[in-house]
């Protein structure tokens, strides 16, 4: 996609400018009209930021052999959860589903086989996405398969801001210098922690509304709250 020169440049770059050196690239459709809408200023306060909570339910963990079932998102602004703006699509495919796996996450491979195209799935997601940030719980699930996929789909992996907020708590435990235990940075855990109620998991738009309400929650242990910068939270 890019020569040895371009790649160099490309490194170098921050997310808007790399954003830009792909469109370039981009072919008419989704992918390009996601990277035509400019990032979110790192300055911006994360009250006046348009931000969408995602969550994927995959049939493993490798991004290159396994595959993504479902595609779960909710916007969230100004200290609130938009339920308007959300979605629940599970993803058409083939060939059945480890037993332990369907118990966890309770898609049948009836579901799957009647479910959307991939494609259909991330175009929408794409679209759903333009000059936002994503929030998720542990991005490095939501990253590489979304990446994944958009190399399948166009032959590109795009960038895009994310906030991860099982990286929020960690980093905030860190800093007490206190031990813990790692199954507390688990999303059910962290969302008993502040309080918040137990949620139905392994549903990818249940997850993805459980991540909107406990980024919300962590807000309360910044100082300027809503008013921190969006830098504050970038991965």
């Amino acid at each position: 996609m890019f020569s040895l020169l371009e790649k160099l440049l490309y490194a170098s770059k921050g997310l808007n400018s790399k954003r830009a050196m792909l469109l370039e690239k981009a072919h008419e459709g989704a992918l390009k009209q996601f990277l035509s809408v400019p990032f979110p200023d790192k300055n911006t306060a994360i009250s006046d930021i348009d931000i969408l909570a995602v969550d994927f339910e995959t049939t493993g963990l490798n991004a290159k052999t396994d595959k993504l079932l479902s595609v779960g998102y909710v916007g969230v602004k100004s200290g609130l959860i938009k339920l308007g703006e959300s979605e629940h699509q599970i993803i058409q495919s083939h060939g059945e589903l480890n037993k332990d796996n369907v118990v966890i996450h309770q898609i049948t491979d009836g579901e799957k086989a009647n479910g959307d195209e991939l494609k259909v799935v991330v175009d929408k997601l794409l679209l759903a996405m333009a000059g936002k940030v994503m929030l998720v719980h542990y991005a490095n699930i939501e990253r590489s398969f979304l990446q994944q996929a958009c190399i399948e789909l166009y032959g590109m992996a795009p960038v895009w801001p994310i906030i991860d907020t099982l990286v929020l708590a960690k980093t905030r435990l860190d800093r007490s210098d206190t031990p813990y235990d790692p199954h507390h940075l688990r999303l059910a855990n962290l969302r008993a922690s502040y309080d918040l109620p137990a949620h139905h998991q392994h549903n990818a738009l249940n997850d993805a509304l459980a991540t909107g309400e406990l980024f919300l929650a962590q807000m309360q242990h910044y100082d300027q709250g809503l008013k921190t910068p969006l830098k504050e939270f970038l991965l």
